[in-house]
């Protein structure tokens, strides 16, 4: 009898349909309440995902008609669907970056306690409170995932062992310590998802999840320097087609309604094909350049809010003098899609929009030193490199067309109450108010919401510069340097109005009539018994 390998995931969600993502262990028929999906096959791992129309409560897994989910002893409630109802309101929980590592000693505690620590889990925190209250009502309408749900370049030690067990199939070429293949990614995922805590979340909440670098590689695409570096690697084409391949079916098909899934085609047929991984394969870009839309930006709405989620990694152009963080084309679908009526607009990015403004001016600063004003392209490249200075400050071109964006937004108070920027990737949390240079127009608020990380600790020299930038001395030297270099100026500035909160921590807005909220917990350490404790809360609108 065929077994569920991971999941039961639930994805898309509207007043409509929901989707359920399962993998098995064999070729299978999934049924989920009395709806029926053939599995499709990408190098004989074997997954499914079931469009389930007009359905809202508790709901069970059957494969070829046998009930394998959830397990008698499960210890958990019954996996839920709840239907997005118009008119009530809608709480989204967000967050990034969640390395997997055990749930001890040393890996729960603090990096500066152990070089392994990367404290405790904040979404598995989450998940034991919300599993313990037993309430589907209270829970969220929707989890966003803003990136690094695994770490392809700092494998678990048990993902290492896997890989020495299998070192005859892996690529000759490949790093030990990087995941290679799609079966090394079908296998960090598994990891990631696989607790059993997690696993519940994942099974009654509905997700929606974006990939930043470390789904990749670290730094990915930040510079035409690192890609000409990377491709020169023999075995990094075959690493990246495998991780575009893995994000695909493990995140991104999730992320759309079966109309969008519908409509795209590729779906259709890797769900025809025998084994798809040919057919994936030669889809993934093997530099990861795209030309055009985004294959991996979507969009929908949440209630009265409309999220637009962008790819900011994936579809970078790095040309030396220019740089552009989405293309021209992609640019035009976010205008429009930002653009459509919604009480409130959710615009999120795995990389912040809004940094520190010391850290923004910085990066400002370097993008034009590496194009060569003053003579030091190679200083620029050397310290973006080592600085990892990739964000949207890095792209002025894009931040530019981005500002002028959220002028224009912010200026039709008809439309809608608020404008959120959602984002994660820096490991600290913090929530910055948009300002404007042009006295006596009434705006519709506009905020930064990062909020980062799940699990992962900041190095102490990481978190030494983080603080630097947050700080005024920051702010007024960075500042200078990128008006000295000639950084075009802004119709915009901000300030950062939470002070950053250095944590394993998790993000809620509450949406609710015409008001707006963001509440962010964070973790203790107690690791046997995790409590999350209120970091900051503040009205939006």
């Amino acid at each position: 009898m065929p077994q569920l390998v991971l999941g039961p995931l639930l994805r898309y969600v509207d007043d409509q349909v929901a989707t359920v993502w399962v993998q098995a262990d064999a070729a299978c028929e999934v049924e989920i309440l009395g709806v029926r999906a053939r599995t499709f096959c990408v190098e004989d791992h074997h997954f499914a995902l079931v469009a389930v129309p007009g359905a809202s409560g508790p709901y069970d897994v059957r494969l070829d008609g046998e009930r394998v989910w959830p397990r008698d002893d499960d210890p958990f409630p019954a996996p839920s669907i709840r239907l997005i109802e118009p008119g009530r309101a809608i709480d989204v929980v967000f967050g990034s970056c969640r390395i997997t590592r055990p749930h001890e000693p040393p890996f729960v505690l603090r990096g500066h306690e152990d070089a392994d620590g990367q404290g405790v889990d904040a979404l598995r925190a989450y998940a034991l409170r919300a599993a313990a209250a037993g309430d589907a009502a209270s829970l969220p309408d929707l989890m966003l995932m803003l990136g690094d749900q695994i770490y392809a370049d700092q494998p678990s030690p048990a993902l290492k062992e896997r890989f020495a067990a299998r070192a005859a199939e892996r690529p000759d070429d490949a790093p030990r310590d990087e995941l290679a293949d799609f079966t090394d990614y079908a296998d960090a995922y598994f990891e990631a998802w696989s607790d059993p805590a997690i696993r519940w979340l994942l099974s009654t909440v509905p997700v929606a999840m974006v990939f930043d670098d470390h789904e990749i590689h670290a730094e990915w695409r930040i510079s035409q320097g690192w890609l000409d570096e990377m491709n020169a690697e023999s075995w990094f084409d075959h690493h990246i087609r495998a991780g575009l391949a893995a994000y695909w079916v493990f995140q991104h098909i999730g992320n759309l309604s079966p109309r969008e899934l519908a409509d795209g085609g590729l779906y259709e047929k890797v769900v025809d094909a025998d084994d798809a991984a040919e057919l994936l394969a030669a889809r993934m870009d093997t530099a990861g350049h795209q030309r055009g839309h985004s294959r991996w930006s979507f969009a929908r709405d949440v209630g009265d809010a409309r999220l637009v989620v962008i790819d900011s990694r994936a579809g970078r152009q790095v040309t030396p003098g220019d740089r552009k963080l989405i293309s021209d084309d992609e640019w035009d679908w976010v205008r429009a899609q930002a653009g459509d009526p919604s009480r409130h607009l959710l615009i999120a990015s795995s990389v912040p929009f809004l940094l520190a403004p010391g850290l923004h001016h910085a990066e400002a600063f370097d993008e034009a030193l590496a194009d060569g004003r003053w003579g030091l392209p190679k200083v620029g490249e050397k310290l973006r490199r080592l600085g990892v200075l990739d964000h949207w400050a890095s792209f002025q071109q894009t931040f530019q067309r981005f500002a002028a964006l959220m002028d224009e937004l912010s200026r039709d108070r008809d439309a809608r109450r608020s404008i959120v920027l959602l984002s994660g990737d820096v490991h600290h949390c913090y929530l910055a108010e948009v300002g404007w240079r042009e006295p006596g127009v009434a705006r519709v608020p506009v905020w930064q919401a990062v909020c980062s990380a799940f699990r992962k600790e900041l190095a102490p020299y990481e978190r030494a510069a983080i603080m630097f930038g947050h700080s005024a001395t920051g702010e007024r030297l960075a500042r200078g340097l990128s008006r000295a270099i000639g950084v075009e100026p802004l119709p915009l500035d901000w300030r950062v109005v939470e002070e950053p909160a250095y944590a394993n921590q998790i993000g809620t807005i509450r949406l609710d009539g015409d008001t707006a909220a963001l509440h962010v917990e964070a973790v203790d350490d107690d690791w046997r018994d995790p409590r999350l404790h209120v970091a900051f809360t503040r009205g939006l609108a």
